[in-house]
């Protein structure tokens, strides 16, 4: 996975093939498939391409119907639904080796003025008091290759309904919140991106995280053999211009775990601002005997 800034970066500069047709590279890993966030960034990246300048992502929603291998590129099939005076609809298949691996929807909006309003920014420690989520996992877990696959981003862990997680688990029993940015500026890295670079960075440290909300309560680390887990579907709204390399704080409950199912829901804030909402559900399997 990317171990900088410029790699992420690198990573969403996709191959254009023919009209509609791109393709995205990936970096050496050590999942064991490609990671969601990497092909929703990627999806919206090629979709931009296909978008008016004008407009700008306001939805997003993908079903992941297969694991992607993370040693060989995806290619991303864009097809136009539709451009109305002030909408544009896209469609993206994200496939390997002939077979798609993720369905993208993304709908694109020109700026208008209109009714305001948002939900309070949480009452939360500073990034600076916060601690690190590598540092985190390897006091928690010992040290693990895995605890680097997204060294392009600083995570800050800002607490958790978990024991000891400084969350009281009232309204929510399932609840963590994180500080969130990229390592380093995106501007040093691509000048010239404007937004479509935030926001697609955006969508890919959208997914570093929510599944595993669901986990909190339970007596079972989200990482552990003990536990089969994948996300299959993700949806995402993007609120308010947004910069991915200035602090968010990403506010993630679960309102419900059923039937092998977590179901998962955040708020990105920036600068007093709502900025951002996501959803997902995803497995959250117990292996028996374990």
């Amino acid at each position: 996975m990317p171990d900088t800034t410029a790699d992420l970066v690198d990573l969403l500069h996709l191959e254009p093939l023919e009209v509609g047709l791109f393709r995205g590279h990936q970096l050496r890993s050590n999942l064991q498939r490609t990671f969601g966030g990497l092909v929703l960034a990627q999806a919206l990246t090629a979709a931009y391409d296909t978008v008016d300048d004008a407009r700008s992502v306001h939805s997003l929603h993908a079903y992941f119907l297969r694991p992607g291998q993370v040693d060989r590129p995806i290619l991303y099939d864009v097809e136009n639904l539709r451009d109305g005076n002030t909408f544009s609809s896209r469609r993206v298949e994200a496939r390997q080796a002939g077979r798609v691996i993720c369905q993208v929807s993304a709908s694109f909006h020109i700026d208008e003025p209109g009714l305001e309003h948002h939900d309070p920014v949480p009452d939360v420690p500073a990034p600076d008091e916060c601690p690190g989520f590598a540092d985190t996992m390897r006091s928690r877990f010992g040290d693990s290759p895995l605890w680097r696959e997204w060294d392009a981003l600083d995570v800050r862990i800002a607490g958790t309904s978990g024991p000891g997680g400084g969350i009281e688990p009232r309204s929510h029993g399932a609840h963590m919140r994180l500080w969130i940015r990229t390592t380093d500026r995106l501007d040093a890295e691509a000048p010239d991106s404007g937004h479509r670079l935030h926001e697609a960075v955006l969508a890919y440290l959208s997914d570093l995280s929510l599944l595993s909300v669901s986990t909190v309560p339970h007596r079972v680390a989200f990482l552990s053999p003990n536990l089969q887990s994948a996300s299959i579907d993700h949806a995402m709204w993007f609120h308010r211009r947004v910069r991915a390399d200035e602090w968010l704080l990403y506010d993630q409950v679960s309102p419900s775990a059923s039937h092998a199912l977590g179901f998962s829901q955040g708020r990105l804030f920036q600068a007093g601002r709502l900025v951002a909402s996501t959803a997902q559900e995803g497995l959250i399997r117990l292996l028996s005997g374990r």
